[in-house]
């Protein structure tokens, strides 16, 4: 094997080695923080029903069959239920705005 060889073989290692020793200080960080316990995108954490709370107001306990027929009546109900979230949606005042970040929104 020649010298250059060499140097490439000891920088592929080298480099796999530095790359495998980062992601494991990296994950007992993650893990020692806590913050494993936040992340709630995994689907082990998601929130338990106690957790959940449900508005009573809200009437979002619609189904619609898979593989029923579309009718006339299921359509009108679709595009009623439809209506109703994308008012919902249009309710928010600048939903992308530095306010929805704010304290008081927060409640600190």
């Amino acid at each position: 094997m020649t010298r250059g060889g060499r140097n490439l073989l000891f920088l592929g290692i080298a480099s796999t080695a530095f790359a495998i020793t980062t992601t494991v200080i990296s994950l007992a960080i993650y893990h020692n923080s806590g913050d494993i316990y936040i992340d709630r995108s995994r689907p082990g954490f998601l929130p338990d029903e106690t957790e959940i709370e449900s508005d009573a107001t809200s009437a979002t306990d619609y189904e619609f069959s898979e593989n029923g027929a579309v009718t006339k009546a299921a359509l009108d109900e679709y595009l009623d239920n439809l209506k109703n979230e994308t008012d919902a949606i249009q309710k928010f005042n600048a939903p992308f705005s530095a306010d929805s970040l704010s304290d008081e929104k927060f409640g600190l």
